[in-house]
């Protein structure tokens, strides 16, 4: 049997860490806002790189919409750290690396098919031609991505879960779900 978090669910409470703090809390970080969940790979994946890319420069979109951005990453705070600074990035990085939150919200990993699916090889070679580098393997090579919208109420508004690991909707898809 398949679970998934559906509209209309409570969305699950969790502490977290970042790359630069311990102790955090995803309600109480959302505070009264939307939230935008995006369950990616990890930081040495050129696909996520990309991704987070294109989330921080679109931002604007879902600021515009009164909502906070959380990425989940299955890289461990050291990776991230040695890579990046806080400031570089204008939404929480969320550090999950044993994939704890990854499994709250039922986001699975796929098979090699989906890993090798045609449109993420497209989008890893995109990425590889446009400068990312391929870094450390973290986590579940196979993950599969999700995005969550979760409404002030703590429901979930808008869920999607990931077919091959580049399956996540445009920045512009997410404002529009908020």
């Amino acid at each position: 049997m398949d679970i998934k978090l559906r509209v209309g669910d409570k969305a699950p409470d969790f502490q977290f860490v970042t790359p630069w703090e311990e102790g955090k809390s995803f309600f109480k970080d959302a505070g009264s806002k939307p939230a935008v969940l995006v369950f990616l790979r990890y930081l040495g994946c050129p696909v996520c790189q990309i991704d987070m890319a294109n989330l921080k420069r679109e931002i604007n979109l879902i600021e515009q919409k009164g909502a906070v951005l959380f990425v989940i990453l299955q890289s461990p705070p050291s990776t991230v750290v040695a890579s990046t600074k806080k400031e570089d990035w204008p939404f929480t990085i969320i550090c999950d690396p044993k994939g704890d939150l990854f499994q709250l919200y039922h986001v699975k990993y796929g098979s090699i098919l989906k890993y090798i699916h045609p449109a993420g090889l497209i989008m890893a070679v995109k990425a590889t031609l446009q400068g990312y580098k391929h870094g450390k393997f973290e986590g579940h090579e196979t993950q599969l991505p999700a995005v969550f919208i979760v409404a002030p109420d703590k429901t979930i508004k808008f869920a999607h879960y990931g077919k091959h690991i580049s399956d996540i909707p445009s920045t512009v898809t997410m404002a529009a779900n908020i």
